[in-house]
């Protein structure tokens, strides 16, 4: 079974990497995904797959039933872009200004839409259903997930499988965590209003710049000393604006960051103490706030049993040279929201060419992947697919 899902992939790695080019061309923002719906929608169709596109959005779901009895297994490949100018020197370089493929998600749905090709082409042979998730908008908060839910794209599912192409790790690695694997991302918001006056003159004013700055500050001593060294936790302010004229004391000024944490009584607490210290530090200074904090996504929390079975399954894979153990990534994902669903698993695929240098990170202008850890993945979801009904 899995000699013949292996030799349909590599005969059908070429159109893969088409997929995935044409799409790295071809590339929309979160929630505008229309064009890039429609495409996967009609490649299922072309197939005769039963497909559902508009499910909570722009999200497209198909459906593929083996002739056997069996479990209902799911897929999910995101397929958003993000607002970043491609700067690679590539045939294959994006064609929309300021808008490029810069977290592999081409490479996701490339990958997810060849797997189902072959999956259709072996369904006398397979046992149980296959459900693949093409999701919208992953790269922004609230994300497609939470609505392709709501529509019911896991409706019947018991158990579901993701990964992200992964170009921090070398072609050939998986890296799995059990547990939490990714972090609950979170934004907050402050605005100080304080009282503005001549720069000449500060002893009639409330500077909103000093007391913002001396708020970035005490905002710090948060997790360097508040929080249980055992726990994982970020606060980044990445932004601060107050914008005046030289020999102006700003008036009011604006700070906006993110809260990274896994332990959810972490990040209740985080969230009140943002809050208290704000009020402290203007009340310090005699000024006024206004606080918002806005919940992203959850901590990516993978189910032990379908982990162990990710592991037996990747070690399968005649291509997977390395299987680790994932450290603790600070980053988000609303795959989260799947597993608070269902029992499964979110990994890691390793998408760094050899000796590549430099490698470029996630997010980055001239961010590429190794095209052969699409095959890599394919091969991965599919074994834990096609193998989850004998383990259950």
């Amino acid at each position: 079974m899995l000699g013949q899902l292996f030799s349909k992939l590599e005969d059908y790695y070429e159109e893969m990497v088409s997929i995935r080019r044409f799409m790295h061309q071809h590339p929309e923002l979160s929630f505008q995904e229309y064009n890039t719906a429609q495409f996967i929608k009609e490649y299922y169709e072309k197939l005769g797959i039963p497909v559902k596109g508009k499910v909570g959005g722009n999200g497209v779901v198909a459906r593929i039933n083996g002739r056997l009895p069996g479990k209902t297994v799911a897929l999910r490949a995101d397929f958003d872009a993000l607002p970043i100018q491609d700067e690679k020197d590539v045939e294959y370089k994006s064609l929309v200004p300021g808008v490029m493929h810069a977290c592999g998600h081409d490479g996701h749905t490339a990958t997810l839409l060849i797997l189902a090709k072959v999956l259709n082409e072996m369904k006398e042979e397979l046992e149980g259903n296959y459900v693949l998730i093409h999701q919208h908008a992953e790269e922004i908060a609230p994300g497609g997930a939470a609505t392709m839910i709501e529509d019911g794209c896991l409706d019947g599912v018991d158990v579901i499988f993701g990964t992200h192409l992964w170009t921090s790790e070398p072609t050939g690695t998986i890296k799995y965590r059990t547990g939490p694997i990714m972090a609950a991302a979170d934004r907050f918001e402050i605005h100080i209003q304080g009282k503005g006056g001549h720069g000449a003159q500060p002893h009639k004013t409330k500077d909103a710049i000093v007391t913002a700055s001396q708020l970035v500050i005490n905002l710090q001593q948060i997790v360097s000393r508040k929080v249980n060294p055992v726990e994982s936790a970020v606060v980044t302010v990445g932004s601060f604006t107050a914008e005046n004229a030289f020999n102006v004391i700003a008036d009011k000024a604006k700070l906006v960051g993110t809260v990274r944490t896994f332990n959810d009584d972490v990040r209740q607490y985080i969230e009140e103490e943002i809050e208290r210290i704000t009020k402290g530090t203007c009340y310090t200074s005699d000024s006024t706030y206004n606080y918002l904090f806005e919940r992203g996504y959850p901590a990516v929390v993978n189910h032990p049993k379908e982990t162990d079975f990710l592991i037996v399954s990747a070690k399968e894979v005649p291509e997977v040279i390395h299987i680790e153990e994932s450290e603790l990534e600070m980053g988000g994902e609303d795959f989260a929201y799947y597993l608070k669903q269902v029992p499964g698993t979110f990994f890691f695929t390793g998408a760094r060419s050899p000796g590549a240098n430099p490698t470029y990170p996630h997010h980055h202008p001239k961010f590429d992947i190794d095209e052969k850890a699409m095959l890599i993945a394919a091969k991965t979801l599919g074994t834990a697919a096609v193998n989850i009904h004998r383990s259950h």
